[in-house]
């Protein structure tokens, strides 16, 4: 009984453990955070400005949004992102409203097919994050500061005689219809796969 109990703890932390890690959804960035962003901006560094301050994880996807007419987006390495070289891209897209899934970590670069506009500007590096130097699946992104924390002072002791009434507990605020919904698709799962660990145990 103990060592079907202890395979039962284990089986159990590591399906919960899986689902913190590879539950997440993945996110679709709007790049320059605007509607046919994908330009030649005011501020030569306005895209890379954008892109420095959003985290990117192995998953995500970048859109592009331009007029497919005059306009379309190359993926480069790194010397002909610096140089500006449009005649050896890896993949080339013209469609208009292009979606570029980030399936790797590191750098990603890319940068204007248009004559003249990655020059002034209208090219865009991304950095994938690892999964290890992700951190957090539900962390901030950098441009997000963080709260400081709570500054903690040492707790008096207290005998009956002085001690203050218990204070009254507030709820806690409701969370918002993704966060309510994510959670419940990820409690649903892994309590079914719980449930079917424990029958695998019973029929042992």
């Amino acid at each position: 009984m103990s060592s079907k109990f202890l395979f039962l703890c284990l089986t159990t932390c590591l399906i919960l453990f899986s689902m913190n890690v590879f539950g997440a959804e993945a996110t679709e960035f709007l790049v320059g955070g605007n509607k046919n962003s994908w330009r030649i901006h005011t501020s030569p560094n306005e895209l890379n400005e954008w892109a420095e301050k959003e985290r990117f994880r192995i998953g995500d996807s970048l859109v592009f949004k331009y007029d497919s007419k005059i306009d379309s987006v190359l993926r480069v390495d790194e010397e002909d992102y610096k140089k500006c070289n449009k005649s050896n891209p890896s993949k080339s897209y013209n469609d208009g409203n292009t979606k570029i899934k980030l399936d790797e970590a590191g750098p990603f670069f890319f940068i204007s097919g248009a004559n003249g506009n990655c020059e002034k500007g209208e090219k865009l590096e991304v950095k994938v994050l690892s999964q290890k130097h992700a951190g957090s699946i539900g962390g901030p992104s950098p441009s997000q500061a963080p709260k400081p924390s709570p500054k903690v002072l040492p707790r008096p002791v207290l005998t009956p005689a002085n001690a203050p009434p218990s204070p009254a507990i507030t709820p806690a605020t409701a969370p918002t219809a993704s966060t309510a919904s994510s959670n419940a698709w990820v409690i649903g799962v892994s309590t079914m796969a719980v449930m079917a660990t424990l029958f695998v145990v019973a029929m042992v």
